[in-house]
């Protein structure tokens, strides 16, 4: 009888195995990937007093964007 749960067990995780679900590897991102909004002369300024969410800010520089890969650390 023992026989019998060992290999109900070994058929399971057969089973688990070949039916679990499959993940598929994200595209790397790129600059065009992000949305930046761009600067526009002579547009006005908003001074806000609080906490609040300004939906179209004006930026002015947004920072060092760059594209560089990740390595594992080398040992």
């Amino acid at each position: 009888m023992p026989y019998y749960y060992i290999a109900v067990l070994i058929i399971s995780i057969i089973l688990s195995y070949a039916l679990r679900p499959r993940v598929q590897q994200p595209a790397a991102a790129s600059l065009s990937d992000v949305s930046i909004p761009q600067i526009e002369i002579g547009r006005p300024v908003a001074v806000v007093f609080g906490e609040v969410w300004i939906d179209d800010s004006n930026i002015i520089w947004y920072g060092d964007l760059t594209n560089q890969p990740i390595y594992p650390p080398s040992k």
